[in-house]
C-alpha cells in the first residue's frame, strides 16, 4: 500500500497508515519479531535511527525511507520508546507503546527551521487498528453493545477521512480552516494537515495506542461482528464524530469545523423524554442551562458504567456533565497571551457573541486593557483559555473581585460536557447501553436518518 491518497477500501479489508511519533532526530525502538527491509532480514533486538544531513540513518547506513515489513501482519510487532500521548491535554506523557504490522520511518524538513525530522509511522490492518482504538477511546470491559456501537463509527470515520482526503486533493479550492485579523481569530482543526499518514494516534484524530492497552475476547467479538460495517447517509460513508461527554445536548458539526451541513450531526437533546430543549444559542437560556443538571442520558455518576468509557488517565478528571475552573486575572491574562503571542494587558472581561446548539461558545469577544479581539471556533476558545485544553466551550463567565479601577481580579468559569459534542457522546452511549438499548439503537439516536452497511 502506499499513502494515504492510495488507500483502496471498496472491496478488500485496507491498510492504514497511523503517524504515532512525529518532529523526532532519533528514534528508538524494538523489534519484537524478525522483519525486512528491503529484503534484508532483522532479528528482534533494539534499534535506533537518526536524522543526519536530511538522511534516515540506521545500522550504519543512509535511507531516503525505511519500512520493516511484517511476515506476519496480524502477530508480527514493535515497540517504540517514549511516545507522547494526550498531547497538549491535561493527561499528557510519555509511555514506550506497542504495535502490530510494519514499521515506516520518513524524513519531513520543517519549512520554518529548514531542519529535518523523523516521522514513525504504523503500517496495520484496519480492524486491528480499530481493536486498539476501541481499547484506547475506553476500557475493554465495556458493554458489547457500547463496543459494536464505537466499532462502527470508528470505522466510519476513518474511512469517511480517508474518502474526504482523496476528494480534497482533487479539489483547487479548499476550505480555508482559519481568519485571522487584527482584531478576530478564527481557527477550526480537522485532520487535513495530515499529509504523509492517514491518522496520527492521538486525540486529534482518534487515540491508538497499539498493543498497549490491553484488548479483550469481548473487544475482538465486537470488532469482529461489525467486521466492514459502516454508517451510512443516502449512500456516503458518515464522517461519525464522537466526544467524551455533550452536556445534555449535541452540536452541530459546522459550529465546530467547516461550513459544511450534515443533516445527520445536528443539535438534539441528548434523551427520549419528549421534553423541547431551550434554545441554547439564547445566552439567558444557555446560562439557565449551563447553572443547572438537565435529565439526560450522559448526566450519571454510575461508576460501573464511567469506568466503561473512562482509562485510568481519563478518570484523573471527577466532572463531566457540569464543571468549573477559577482563574486569577494574573492567571488567565498570562495563559491568554502564551497561547495567542498577543498581550491583552488586563482581562477586562469574556463575552460570548455567539453559541451553538449546544450552548458551546462559537465566537467570544476576550476584553483587555490594551487589546480586544474576537475568537473561534470551539477549540479555539478551550485552546486559549486553559494551559491544556478547557473540557468545552459551552462555559459561562463569572467575573469577580473588582479592582478599584473595576477590573475583575478572579474568572470563574461554569461549563457543561468534555469535548466538542458533535455526533456520539461516549459516556451517554455507555448509559443507553446500560439501559438496555441495542447498538443499532444506540447509533439511530445519535446519527439519525443513518443505516448500518457493510463497506467491504
Amino acid at each position: 500500500m502506499g499513502t494515504s491518497g492510495e488507500t483502496e477500501f471498496k472491496m478488500n479489508e485496507p491498510l492504514i497508515h497511523v503517524g504515532i511519533l512525529q518532529r523526532q532526530k532519533e528514534i528508538d525502538f524494538s523489534l519484537l519479531s524478525t522483519y525486512k527491509l528491503q529484503g534484508k532480514k532483522f532479528p528482534p533486538g533494539v534499534y535506533n535511527v537518526k536524522s543526519e544531513n536530511g538522511k534516515l540513518v540506521f545500522n550504519g547506513e543512509y535511507y531516503d525511507e525505511i519500512t520493516f515489513e511484517a511476515d506476519q501482519l496480524h502477530s508480527d510487532c514493535f515497540e517504540l520508546k517514549m511516545v507522547t500521548i494526550g498531547i497538549d491535554f491535561h493527561w499528557e506523557r510519555k509511555e514506550n507503546q506497542r504495535f502490530l504490522g510494519g514499521l515506516k520511518l520518513i524524513t519531513i524538513v520543517d519549512v520554518e527551521s529548514g531542519n529535518t525530522f523523523i516521522t514513525a509511522i504504523n503500517v496495520v490492518s484496519m480492524e486491528d487498528y480499530l481493536k486498539s482504538v476501541i481499547s484506547s477511546e475506553m476500557s475493554s470491559t465495556s458493554s458489547e453493545e457500547l463496543l459494536k456501537a464505537h466499532s462502527i463509527i470508528s470505522r466510519s470515520w476513518l474511512l469517511a477521512q480517508i474518502t474526504k482526503n482523496m476528494s480534497l486533493k482533487e479539489q483547487k479550492d479548499k476550505y480555508e480552516t482559519s481568519i485571522v485579523t487584527s482584531t478576530e481569530i478564527i481557527r477550526w482543526y480537522d485532520r487535513e494537515d495530515h499529509e504523509h499518514f492517514d491518522v496520527c494516534a492521538d486525540d486529534h484524530c482518534q487515540r491508538y495506542q497499539g498493543i498497549t492497552r490491553q484488548t479483550s475476547e469481548l473487544v475482538n467479538r465486537a470488532i469482529n461482528t461489525t467486521c466492514g460495517k459502516i454508517l451510512s447517509y443516502r449512500g456516503s460513508i458518515c464522517d461519525a464524530r464522537y466526544s467524551k461527554c455533550c452536556g445534555g445536548v449535541l452540536e452541530t458539526f459546522e459550529n465546530v469545523w467547516e461550513p459544511i451541513a450534515h443533516p445527520y450531526l445536528q443539535g438534539k437533546p441528548d434523551c427520549f423524554s419528549g421534553v423541547p430543549f431551550p434554545d441554547l444559542t439564547v445566552e439567558e437560556d444557555a446560562e439557565e442551562w449551563i447553572k443547572s443538571s438537565p435529565d439526560a442520558f450522559c448526566n450519571t455518576q454510575d461508576t460501573p458504567v464511567l469506568n466503561q468509557v473512562l482509562n485510568d488517565y481519563d478518570r484523573e478528571t471527577a466532572d463531566f456533565y457540569r464543571w468549573s475552573i477559577s482563574y486569577s486575572q494574573h492567571e488567565l491574562a498570562g495563559i491568554i497571551k502564551e497561547h495567542l503571542g498577543i498581550d491583552f494587558g488586563s482581562i477586562i472581561d469574556l463575552i460570548p457573541l455567539e453559541r451553538g446548539t449546544s450552548g458551546r461558545i462559537i465566537r467570544l469577544k476576550v476584553i483587555g486593557t490594551d487589546k480586544v479581539m474576537i475568537i473561534g471556533k470551539e477549540l479555539e476558545i478551550r485552546r486559549v483559555l486553559s494551559k491544556s485544553h478547557l473540557y468545552s466551550s459551552a462555559f459561562i463567565v463569572d467575573a469577580q473581585e473588582e479592582d478599584e479601577e473595576g477590573i475583575p481580579q478572579k474568572f470563574i468559569l461554569r461549563g457543561a460536557g468534555w469535548g466538542h459534542g458533535v455526533g456520539l457522546c461516549q459516556i451517554g452511549a455507555a448509559m443507553m447501553a446500560e439501559k438496555g438499548y441495542k447498538h443499532d439503537e444506540i447509533l439511530k439516536h445519535y446519527f439519525p436518518g443513518t443505516s448500518i452497511k457493510t463497506e467491504y
